[in-house]
């Protein structure tokens, strides 16, 4: 992968939708605001980590809020590459390239519309190999890389500086400004260098999204099983097939918050989220999938991904499971990102464990 063409931007969004775990941005507009700066501007070239100069500045993007209320605001489309700028003037250097900080949902795309407005490369690697709620889940934390300073820049024009003692400080002071800028701002931060890049990002993070959308793509188009085109490239599970019978779903401090429940011929599952699908499991209790591996709806049709603003009563879907990056199977990872830190009093077990048990029961 050297470039992003329009012609890739329905793939790239489908497969990050996937990675997003129900969460990271809506990806339909995502896309479309991507589209609408590669017509203007041309391909977006994309560069590896290994092609980083050492002491090169790369600054990742993202968005942060609701993903539900960025389906409801209209955002100017500049806030990205205002959040840069800013994050440039404050450190009085200008970035090299730009990276996504998570591949799930409309931050994949963000950066790359940021990208075709500068002119600047994308580097394929992300810093969650998924989509997680809060700023500080990302393994550059595993690696005692600060989040700050950065920028958060909304649609009116309003643009914060932040400088933190910690990146938990980070995101409970972002949040809070988020929230005070209607819910939905961009943010830049993370600032690394391109050594630093190599050591704590996921490298081809956005090759991965993209073989997901083409896979998916392809098999509907050849009448194949879109799902286990998922599957197949990701090494997930099936974990439940079902009717949607219940959503309860509430904006709270800044996130996407609640469960929805899938009923099947003979149990029935829940999942939570928090933006994110966080954990799955039967009403019985019998755990399924939990973070930090990836848990995804799909139309069980078709394969395409139902995010957390787009679950609805009625929906037949497909709960699938991925295992995560393997640095989030680290005491670090876990301890950052697992289910304890989201307040369950639950071990986190790997997913192909689970499925393997359930197999040896059966």
């Amino acid at each position: 992968m050297n470039q992003i063409t329009l012609t890739d931007m329905t793939d790239l969004a489908t497969g990050a939708a996937i990675l997003g775990t129900g969460g990271g941005g809506d990806p339909y507009r995502g896309r479309l605001v991507a589209e609408q700066a590669i017509k203007s501007h041309g391909p977006v070239r994309v560069i590896q980590p290994d092609e980083l100069d050492d002491d090169g500045l790369v600054v990742p993007l993202w968005n942060i809020g609701a993903p539900v209320i960025g389906m409801e605001r209209i955002e100017k489309g500049d806030e990205g590459v205002r959040a840069l700028r800013a994050l440039e003037d404050f450190l009085g250097k200008k970035a090299v390239a730009i990276a996504p900080v998570e591949v799930g949902g409309s931050n994949s795309t963000m950066p790359v519309r940021a990208a075709a407005l500068t002119g600047l490369p994308l580097v394929d690697c992300d810093g969650m190999g998924r989509a997680y709620p809060e700023v500080q889940m990302i393994t550059p934390t595993l690696f005692d890389i600060p989040a700050t300073p950065a920028t958060l820049v909304d649609a009116a024009g309003n643009c914060i500086v932040l400088q933190t003692t910690s990146n938990l400080q980070t995101e409970r002071i972002a949040r809070a400004v988020c929230v005070q800028m209607g819910g939905r701002a961009a943010m830049a931060g993370y600032p690394m260098t391109g050594r630093q890049i190599r050591e704590a990002m996921i490298p081809g993070t956005l090759s991965l999204a993209l073989k997901i959308g083409r896979s998916l793509r392809e098999a509907r188009a050849q009448h194949d099983d879109p799902i286990q085109a998922i599957l197949d490239v990701t090494g997930g599970f099936r974990l439940f097939s079902g009717k949607i019978v219940d959503v309860y779903r509430r904006i709270a401090q800044g996130w996407a918050r609640g469960h929805f429940d899938v009923q099947g011929a003979n149990e029935t599952v829940r999942v939570d989220f928090q933006n994110e699908f966080l954990l799955a499991r039967t009403l019985a209790g019998r755990l399924l999938c939990s973070v930090p591996d990836l848990i995804m709806s799909v139309d069980s049709q078709t394969g395409e991904p139902v995010t957390t603003e787009s679950l609805h009563y009625g929906f037949r879907v497909t709960l699938l499971g991925i295992p995560c990056n393997g640095r989030w199977r680290t005491p670090g990872g876990i301890a950052l990102g697992g289910p304890g830190y989201f307040g369950y009093d639950q071990a986190y077990q790997p997913v192909e464990t689970l499925v393997k048990d359930v197999g040896s029961r059966a």
